[in-house]
């Protein structure tokens, strides 16, 4: 499970052996026997010397693999890829999860949801979710004192808000304070976390790779902001990456691959300077309430952005819907 004392035990590699390990074992031979996957990366050349953080549509549980081992293999990088939270629910998954050099994602619907079935031993519906989801939300952006109002103390059960524990790390005594600030200062200090390893990483030499839709979809859909803070707060290059194939190979949970073609376009790089016009004029502190709520159209514009590039790099099938929602994973089964 991913808790507090979880995410600050987490280290990463600049030369992850995991990586190697899944790439010579199971990726490589996989793909060379037949029938064989063929990969190709386009416009490879366009990619940075330096360390930049890899934009990349999110078709499938596997579609940033053969991109990694391309990248390894052809051009000697490394990269640490954001995953989310509930993969580390499983002991098991979770060491390989840090063992191939992986950085979960702290979301406050992964606290939430987490936090719930710990108390109550099942997930939370989709109304029970929306109602602490909304609470949390109005403490973190300065608008609620987190204090449960009637429709979220009859729609909860009520050792949520009452019961004293240990809240995945922070000290609960709804004596001192509410349910909902203890989350708010959890997320705090394992955001924190999350930051300081993302500039290990770089530190390191590795490249990050992060998927701005948050969730798995063959269809593009919105991005969210959590890229925009970090590429801004490190001044790092952002490198737009189109997959179109994948999902084909990779159609279920299996890791063998069927035969196949995934094809990776490479867009051109957004760098610092040509994120000025989303620049903050001060420093921010990323994912705290304070800067998301001040500069929230700073990162949405660079994160539109860097969506209608990836866009560009697809096929029709894989490009934005209508209505720009994903089509994959949806309800608290993004975070459990």
């Amino acid at each position: 499970m991913l808790d507090l004392e979880r995410m600050q035990s987490i280290q990463l590699s600049g030369d992850p052996l995991g990586q190697k390990a899944v790439a010579s074992l199971l990726l490589i031979p996989n793909y060379s026997v037949p029938p064989r996957v063929r990969i190709d990366v386009e416009a490879a050349d366009r990619i940075p010397d330096e360390p930049v953080i890899f934009a990349m549509n999110h078709t499938d549980r596997y579609n940033y693999w053969p991109f990694m081992l391309r990248m390894w293999l052809d051009h000697s990088r490394f990269m640490a890829a954001w995953v989310k939270g509930k993969y580390y629910q499983n002991w098991w998954l979770g060491r390989f999860m840090e063992w191939t050099n992986n950085i979960p994602t702290v979301s406050r619907g992964y606290l939430i949801a987490r936090d719930f079935k710990n108390v109550t031993g099942r997930d939370p519906t989709d109304s029970e979710y929306r109602l602490l989801r909304k609470l949390v939300d109005e403490v973190t952006v300065g608008t609620g004192d987190g204090e449960a109002g009637p429709e979220v103390r009859a729609g909860v059960p009520r050792e949520i808000l009452q019961r004293p524990r240990d809240l995945l790390g922070v000290e609960f005594d709804p004596s001192e304070r509410t349910w909902a600030r203890a989350v708010g200062e959890l997320f705090l200090k394992m955001t924190d976390r999350f930051v300081t390893l993302n500039g290990e990483a770089f530190q390191k030499g590795l490249d990050l790779l992060v998927f701005p839709q948050g969730t798995r979809s063959k269809r593009l859909s919105r991005g969210r902001i959590g890229i925009s803070q970090v590429a801004l707060h490190f001044d790092r290059t952002i490198v737009p990456v189109g997959c179109n194939g994948s999902d084909d190979v990779y159609p279920g949970s299996s890791p063998w691959g069927r035969s196949g073609h995934i094809t990776y376009r490479v867009g051109e790089p957004i760098s610092p300077k040509q994120m000025e016009p989303f620049q903050t004029p001060e420093k921010f502190l990323p994912f705290t309430p304070e800067s998301e709520s001040t500069y929230r159209d700073e990162f949405q514009g660079l994160v539109d952005l860097v969506m209608e590039r990836i866009n560009g790099l697809l096929e029709p099938q894989y490009q934005f819907s209508d209505d720009y929602d994903p089509d994959g994973v949806e309800g608290t089964a993004r975070f459990i």
